[in-house]
């Protein structure tokens, strides 16, 4: 049976040691949406809103809050992150927001990976709320990760 690794014997949190694993290349790739109006959704991808270039914003935001995982999530472990990258795709009404993280080390960049779409994901809604405010978050999710003694993972559909 699985247990949940940041719980002690006694049930109290605790941060996960990793000191005995071996240092993977891993890797982590993460998605989410943020559905708007047509109008929303041209503005950003031209870059014509009231404050700005929202996609390189919302990109800064997500590198750097993927850097600070460590910081927001409790018991995440502080990583050294060798890569992050973000993507912004346009689909019929949305934008969909991909990050990859990755380092070799002795834990995974999932947290950092879906830390980075989320943060980014709420810059657009930050950047673009003069136009929709009725934007709508949603399928923030883990895609894929690599490395580690469980190996590879990829969501299903």
């Amino acid at each position: 049976m699985n247990r949940l690794t940041h719980l002690d014997e006694a049930g109290a949190a605790r941060m996960v040691d990793v000191s005995g694993k071996s240092e993977t290349d891993r890797s982590a790739t993460a998605e989410g949406r943020i559905r708007m109006k047509p109008e929303a959704l041209e503005a950003i991808m031209a870059g014509t809103g009231a404050k700005g270039d929202a996609l390189a914003t919302a990109r800064i935001a997500g590198i750097m809050a993927a850097k600070r995982t460590g910081e927001l999530i409790p018991l995440c472990h502080p990583l050294g992150l060798e890569s992050i990258k973000i993507d912004f795709t346009p689909e019929a009404e949305a934008i969909r927001v991909t990050a990859v993280a990755g380092l070799t080390g002795k834990t995974g960049v999932e947290m950092e990976a879906m830390t980075a779409v989320s943060v980014a994901l709420l810059t657009l809604y930050d950047m673009g709320k003069a136009l929709d405010r009725a934007m709508v978050i949603e399928g923030i999710r883990l895609l894929e990760k690599t490395g580690g003694k469980s190996g590879a993972w990829r969501a299903a559909d």
